[in-house]
């Protein structure tokens, strides 16, 4: 059975059967060995290559927009800082070209708020972060708010990639 699924550049793509499966089942821990796509592809009766051809598709697609670990950057004296950006309407268009143009940013979301504009820096120092944050002040002109973590939380988030229809919801 395929799926329509609207991926986040707004396009419909199919997603199948085994597609989901292999959804579902990367979003838990790969094997710790030295061909871990062939170890999930056995688990799923494909094959190594077929794994992998079906992730990039479903990257190409948007179907996914990240396949990757999660690392705590800190542990290595790196910074994830939340930052946002008071964008008077008019200008949100530029400033949101330039923050994401910058190296250091992961993620960057508008919000229907006073500060409009909220995104994640990534660097491999606190200092590399305020460097980043800097940078976008004085390309932008306007304040950046700097919110780096105090506490972290360990959020386990798994989306079903059938959701409702097969019968994930309770009801």
């Amino acid at each position: 059975m395929a799926h329509d699924f609207g991926n986040a550049r707004g396009a419909a793509a199919v997603l199948d059967d085994t597609d989901a499966r292999l959804i579902d089942r990367l979003q838990g821990h790969l094997p710790l060995s030295e061909r871990p796509f062939a170890d999930v592809g056995d688990e799923l009766g494909l094959r190594e290559d077929e794994v992998l051809e079906r992730l990039q598709r479903l990257l190409a697609q948007g179907v996914l927009t990240r396949f990757g670990p999660l690392f705590q950057i800190e542990r290595a004296g790196g910074q994830f800082l939340l930052a946002a950006m008071a964008v008077p309407q008019e200008q949100f268009a530029r400033v949101a070209a330039i923050v994401n143009a910058m190296p250091e940013v992961a993620h960057n979301y508008r919000r229907e708020h006073r500060l409009n504009m909220w995104f994640v820096v990534a660097a491999a120092s606190p200092a590399a972060a305020r460097q980043a944050c800097e940078r976008i002040r004085a390309h932008t002109g306007l304040p950046v708010f700097e919110f780096p973590k105090e506490r972290e939380y360990f959020v386990r988030l798994h989306l079903p990639a059938r959701g409702e229809e097969a019968g994930d919801a309770a009801g």
